[in-house]
């Protein structure tokens, strides 16, 4: 059974902690709202543009003339993944959620007799992965001294990706992250982005509109499809922003609240070991009395 001194000691260790958590939900909560504005605002301009380029790739088909990018290498053999995590913990299952969708994506590729290249973009998806992973990691992108994430932090992810598929380095890309939905629901998801894929959304390009481009689609395309991959980029970089301070103000608060219950169940427990301590004090007073 511990003394008092160690339970009082606990307790204070305890309240430390809880003061500490309880600063980072603030800063958290503080970080989540301009993180969440970014990530929904981001969100038109990228439907908008995918839906544009849906009506532009249906039109070019799979003609020989269209981009490489929209039709591919013609294989499948090589899978790229990109995979998009926090540089920081604390956050409860935000970057092992991501980490192990992409993880279950592998294995399932690799199953299928397919060659599994692996792109990191912060720390914590690159220290979940290497272990089991380690071999097939080709590269890492540090931002742990970005303090805010701007579209060039994507166009610098989007030329490396797109220099290595011009190097032919891979077939198929497919970058992982975490679409922010509310402060406790940050959804995994993957999107492949090379080959370009999209998906027609109804009425999202002026359905039944008729459009004469000049130039053509394919060059249309052609100048488009590089700055689409660091759109897409973005946009995973700015939901998996939200999504990190989301599901640490999250984390913090229960971490805040369980340090609460742990502090009001020691004190519970010092209270009853420092009544013994007084009452065996008493019977031993009152023995000693009586033996007089």
């Amino acid at each position: 059974m511990p003394s008092l001194k160690d339970l009082k000691n606990r307790i204070e260790s305890v309240k430390s902690t809880r003061k500490i958590t309880k600063a980072m939900q603030m800063v958290a909560a503080a970080k989540l709202r301009r993180a969440q504005e970014s990530a929904e605002a981001s969100r038109p301009y990228a439907e908008r543009f995918n839906a544009v380029m849906a009506g532009l790739a249906a039109s070019v088909g799979g003609s020989d003339s269209a981009p490489k990018l929209l039709r591919g290498t013609g294989s499948d053999q090589v899978h790229l993944l990109v995979v998009m995590t926090a540089e920081r913990g604390l956050c409860g299952g935000f970057n092992s959620n991501i980490a192990k969708l992409a993880r279950q994506k592998a294995e399932e590729l690799t199953a299928q007799g397919k060659t599994v290249k692996v792109l990191t973009v912060g720390k914590k998806g690159r220290d979940a992965l290497k272990r089991d992973m380690g071999d097939m990691f080709v590269g890492h992108v540090d931002l742990s001294e970005v303090k805010r994430l701007g579209y060039a932090n994507a166009q610098d992810i989007a030329k490396d990706i797109l220099a290595r598929f011009d190097g032919g380095e891979f077939d198929v890309a497919t970058i992982f992250y975490a679409k922010f939905q509310n402060v406790v629901t940050q959804i995994p998801t993957a999107q492949q982005i090379i080959p370009a894929s999209f998906e027609e959304t109804e009425g999202g390009d002026d359905s039944g509109a008729i459009f004469d481009y000049e130039p053509s689609e394919e060059a249309i395309l052609a100048d488009l499809l590089p700055k689409g991959v660091a759109t897409a980029i973005f946009s995973a970089l700015l939901e998996n922003g939200a999504s990190e301070q989301g599901a640490r103000m999250s984390a913090m608060d229960n971490a805040t609240r369980n340090a609460g219950e742990m502090i009001d169940k020691l004190t519970i427990q010092f209270n009853r070991s420092r009544q013994a301590v007084i009452t065996n004090e008493l019977i031993e007073i009152i023995s000693g009395a009586e033996a007089l």
